[in-house]
């Protein structure tokens, strides 16, 4: 499969402010994300998640090695709106994105920015909100909207850029349950549907559960890497970096150790019902 995103021999230390030696953050971190998939990046606060998704859209330049963008150097400076127009960024707090006062205006707003012509725009505009579900919602205030809408009008203006890959760092942190479920929805939707490339910085484990594949980072090292059944069947590995696996597989991992011999690749709560009901039975 092609990849879109190619970390080589990454190393990354934030410069030193106010007299403060510098931060160091990578080392050598290699990562390859390919086209078309849904990875969740995990881990603990400051472990590099958010500095490695800057990385990636060129809001960041290596300190050393290497970052491509669909074989673009992001350290190449005369290329780097090429890198953003590949892979857009949505943030945390989605009113830190949102730039008009009305929702369809504030979606033209990037597509404007690269220069697209007026019927593009509208085209674009049109459809990236009919893909979030926020169409009938196009002449509202954005600030009259939820959090959970918020986002999403956020999303479809990355959308209506038309990159490749969409990268969100945290953009359930803000959120209620509501709001949480119609966000992982749209982004679920988008890599299935649209074939867009979609990595998740998350830390909640039943988020990064719904991704194709899931990456673990600890202390500036990829600590983890497979699909979430294997990664999160490592139980002990994620207790010892100072994570908690999905409950359902918490459960049958806490029930082993009482006697049970029980899967720990059941993600959710139905299969760990069912797995727990063919053990008391057999």
């Amino acid at each position: 499969m092609e990849e879109i995103i190619s970390v080589e021999h990454l190393a990354y230390t934030y410069p030193a402010m106010e007299g403060n030696a510098g931060v160091t953050v990578f080392e050598d971190m290699n990562l390859t994300v390919e086209a078309g998939s849904f990875v969740a990046i995990l881990g603990t606060n400051g472990c590099g998640k958010s500095t490695l998704a800057k990385h990636f859209n060129a809001i960041l330049l290596p300190s050393g090695g290497k970052v491509f963008v669909c074989g673009i150097d992001t350290a190449n400076q005369d290329r780097i709106m090429t890198v953003r127009r590949n892979v857009g960024m949505v943030f945390q707090n989605p009113d830190n994105q949102i730039v008009a006062n009305v929702v369809e205006e504030d979606v033209a707003f990037g597509p404007e920015n690269l220069g697209v012509a007026s019927p593009e725009i509208r085209r674009r505009v049109d459809q990236s909100l009919k893909q979030v579900g926020m169409y009938q919602y196009r002449e509202h205030s954005p600030h009259l909207l939820s959090g959970g809408q918020k986002q999403r009008v956020a999303i479809a203006g990355v959308i209506a850029m038309e990159p490749k890959c969409i990268v969100l760092d945290e953009p359930t942190a803000m959120l209620d349950p509501k709001g949480r479920r119609e966000v992982m929805q749209t982004i679920s939707r988008l890599n299935r549907e649209k074939g867009i490339t979609v990595v998740l910085i998350t830390h909640h484990m039943d988020e990064a559960a719904m991704a194709g594949r899931v990456v673990v980072l600890h202390q500036g090292k990829v600590a983890a890497d497979g699909t979430p059944q294997q990664v999160f069947s490592q139980v002990e590995l994620l207790h010892g970096i100072g994570l908690a696996a999905p409950e359902p597989v918490e459960l049958c991992w806490q029930l082993n150790r009482q006697g049970f011999s029980l899967p720990l690749d059941k993600l959710d709560s139905e299969e760990c019902a069912r797995a727990l009901y063919q053990a008391v039975m057999a």
